[in-house]
């Protein structure tokens, strides 16, 4: 009578691991958008969107990836959470794109996840604070025209920036001209406060505000008070062309010596 000959346990890992990956496989190629090159690398699922001339950001993305590479389209926007169902997402690049807006909340959902982003080589002068909100990743925001002022300082202050590249986050423009084309950090780290520029800006602001009615205020009152004078004139002037009664008396006795 025969007996069945054991099973070797590594053999059967071997062929678990190999049916596995056949399934994964299948299931990343089904799921991948046809406008990206899907792949797996070390069991992670890997989306090449690198140089397909996209204008926005694919929305049948697959919920299981791992890294996202979009870098060198023609992307514009970063609508509200673009990435939501990417709870898995680690690495996300967007460089060399042609982004000027990130709406708040674009992130939302991966924040807690996400642990590399690149926003590098693209057209963003000013982003809400609410577009990087928990945002724990690694974030490098080189080679963009920022537009130095209160909110981009106060953006900065809670971001993880790249520290390979943060010396090429520099203004392009700024609330004080001198400080144009310096790195942020630079010009941060020397004491400036772009808030207190914009505080000064507001007080100025609501004194020219505030100016501008009181002189508006002065203007009627200095119109009312002539104008009334004027009426006070022509009414004088009125009452004194009217007969006195002196003169209404004496022609009333003419008219009674002639009767």
């Amino acid at each position: 009578m025969g007996h069945d000959r054991p099973r070797n346990p590594m053999l059967s890992a071997v062929s678990w691991a190999l049916h596995f990956g056949i399934l994964f496989r299948s299931a990343l190629v089904t799921a991948c958008p046809k406008s990206c090159h899907c792949m797996e690398k070390n069991s992670l699922a890997v989306l090449q969107c690198m140089s397909r001339n996209l204008e926005n950001i694919p929305a049948d993305l697959p919920c299981d990836t791992v890294v996202l590479l979009l870098a060198s389209n023609r992307i514009t926007k970063i609508p509200k959470q673009a990435f939501k169902d990417l709870n898995r997402l680690q690495e996300l690049d967007l460089s060399n794109n042609a982004i000027k807006t990130v709406d708040a909340g674009a992130f939302q959902g991966v924040s807690d996840v996400l642990r590399v982003l690149d926003l590098s080589n693209n057209r963003i002068s000013s982003v809400p604070k609410e577009a990087f909100a928990k945002l724990q990743a690694k974030i490098s925001l080189s080679n963009n025209p920022w537009h130095c002022e209160c909110s981009l300082q106060e953006v900065l202050r809670e971001l993880r920036l790249d520290p390979e590249t943060v010396n090429e986050v520099s203004c392009h423009t700024a609330v004080e001209e001198e400080y144009a084309g310096k790195p942020v950090i630079q010009v941060l780290d020397s004491g400036i406060n772009f808030c207190n520029f914009h505080h000064k800006t507001t007080d100025v602001a609501m004194f020219v505000t505030v100016f501008g009615w009181f002189t508006m205020v002065i203007a009627y009152v200095i119109y009312y008070v002539r104008q009334n004078q004027e009426d006070a004139r022509r009414h004088m002037e009125y009452l004194k062309s009217l007969p006195s009664s002196s003169q209404i008396s004496k022609d009333f006795d003419t008219i009674s010596t002639v009767l």
